[in-house]
């Protein structure tokens, strides 16, 4: 087991990085003494896969354990949604020493992650991560939301887990979908801060998409990595620091958006297509060269992710991308690519670049 240590003063926590040691969870919660009844929020399909397994590691060490299903999809991030999950979670806490465990993906780390934020102005969590994409982003880092009609993730906190535990073993169960959709965010990890995590993968997709062991474990280690440093020295995202993590998300989200969250673009899949939308405009701004980004789009294409976007209207991505709160000072942040393993964050760019860089990726697969 590979443990990563999150230095956040009163707020650190460790990041365990293990294969089939989900029995081992039980014991770890015991020396955090959190309490000692688990609100375990997951969606139907994790609770059948592995719910009965989690539950009995945690009863084993004397927890009580009261599952919450929560819809497996974005509409799990509703004002409706988080208000439900309170109330059930309230009937439950009676003369309760409660913590929640949020076992599942990144909308299920979202949103239970939020609701440990607001409950008794906070409780302590635990994140579980069984996809790619969380255990390699989401989980860690302590960003928590829930979705408005207007946009995603406007309404949130930053609270840090107490503790992230990622089984790779979750990851043979993931759908190929979903396993390519982590992989936009380990590409991301690629392009900001690490040429040669994004030359392993040019390398060896084939192997991860074949969930070789080996590979998905340096790839979560080393992201993980990269995650706990940025967070380290930008906690609360205040310093312009943590911000390069948005990269692709500016237009991933609005895609989403734009789509009304459903099924047609799942995160990994609109982050991929926004990735590629900034490094089209870095090229048109003379940051980063053609090379680099044909790069960038044949790594995004080998893994499974779609480079051309579809069934989405134009206008509804430019409208969902205005309202983003990554606007600062009433003006648009972008962070771009100058090349692989450095990004650079700007302000302010022309809406031109954005509808061009946005309608290229409607355009030829030439491009």
């Amino acid at each position: 087991m590979n443990k990563i240590k999150v230095n956040l003063g009163k707020n650190s926590y460790d990041i365990l990085i293990c294969s089939n040691e989900l029995n081992k969870l039980g014991a770890c919660l015991k020396r955090l003494n959190i309490g000692k009844d688990a609100v375990i929020v997951t969606n139907p399909l994790i609770k059948k896969l592995f719910g009965g397994k989690i539950k009995k590691v945690l009863i084993s060490k004397g927890f009580t354990v009261r599952f919450e299903i929560t819809p497996d999809s974005e509409k799990a991030k509703s004002e409706k949604e988080c208000v439900r999950l309170l109330n059930n979670i309230s009937k439950f806490d009676t003369s309760r020493r409660v913590f929640i465990v949020a076992f599942g993906g990144g909308v299920v780390g979202d949103l239970a992650g939020f609701a440990a934020s607001i409950y008794k102005r906070g409780i302590p969590y635990i994140q579980v991560p069984t996809t790619l994409l969380s255990q390699v982003d989401s989980a860690i880092g302590g960003k928590t939301a829930i979705d408005l009609s207007a946009g995603k993730n406007l309404v949130g906190a930053f609270y840090q887990p107490k503790l992230v535990f990622s089984d790779i073993s979750f990851l043979k169960s993931l759908p190929k979908k979903e396993l390519a959709s982590g992989l936009a965010e380990v590409i991301k990890y690629g392009i900001i801060t690490s040429p040669g995590l994004f030359r392993f993968i040019e390398k060896n997709y084939k192997n991860i998409l074949a969930r070789d062991k080996k590979s998905l474990r340096r790839i979560v280690h080393e992201c993980s990595l990269i995650k706990a440093g940025i967070v380290e020295k930008d906690e609360l995202d205040s310093k312009n620091l943590r911000v390069i993590l948005n990269l692709g998300h500016t237009i991933g989200h609005a895609i989403e958006a734009a789509s009304g969250y459903r099924k047609s673009y799942n995160h990994g899949q609109a982050v991929g297509l926004g990735i590629l939308s900034s490094a089209r405009i870095s090229e048109e701004m003379g940051f980063l060269t053609k090379t680099d980004r044909c790069r960038i789009k044949n790594i995004i294409k080998n893994v499974g992710l779609p480079v051309k976007l579809k069934g989405v209207d134009l206008k509804n991505i430019l409208s969902a991308e205005s309202r983003d709160k990554k606007f600062i000072h009433g003006k648009n942040r972008f962070v771009l690519p100058v090349r692989i393993g450095k990004v650079v964050v700007k302000e302010g760019i022309p809406g031109h670049l954005i509808k061009k860089s946005v309608r290229d990726l409607y355009a030829s697969k030439k491009r």
